[in-house]
């Protein structure tokens, strides 16, 4: 059986076994990368949840906090919503991340109120 690969460079160009083999390395890699890119987008949505319910913002002040933590401890995004989780079941938070979750908190939670309509007659 034979494979072909189409491109505009070359309409109908025969696949060698190297370049099969090639092609299915990348596409596991591919599929690899693309895992751990769900799996670290529902952490970071998770943590987002707790940061609404822990520290009262709207939800898109809770990803304003959860960058700026991660920004501001030099802290991979991902790895900073997996400490807020253990931390909102209960677990500690290191001491930079938890410093720094309480001035985004008192941050965005003050635009929150001032974002907030008032309440009418």
């Amino acid at each position: 059986m034979a494979f072909f690969a189409i491109s505009k460079q070359h309409p109908l160009h025969l696949l060698s076994t190297s370049d099969l083999t090639m092609e299915l390395d990348r596409l596991y890699e591919e599929n690899e990368q693309l895992r751990h890119a769900v799996s670290s987008h529902a952490t970071i949505d998770q943590a987002m949840g707790a940061v609404v319910v822990l520290g009262q913002v709207a939800p898109e002040e809770a990803w304003r906090v959860l960058r700026d933590v991660s920004q501001r401890t030099n802290t991979k995004l991902r790895v900073v919503a997996e400490h807020i989780l253990k931390f909102a079941q209960g677990g500690a938070l290191p001491e930079p991340e938890l410093q720094e979750l309480k001035k985004a908190l008192n941050r965005y939670r003050i635009c929150s109120e001032v974002s907030q309509p008032l309440p009418g007659p």
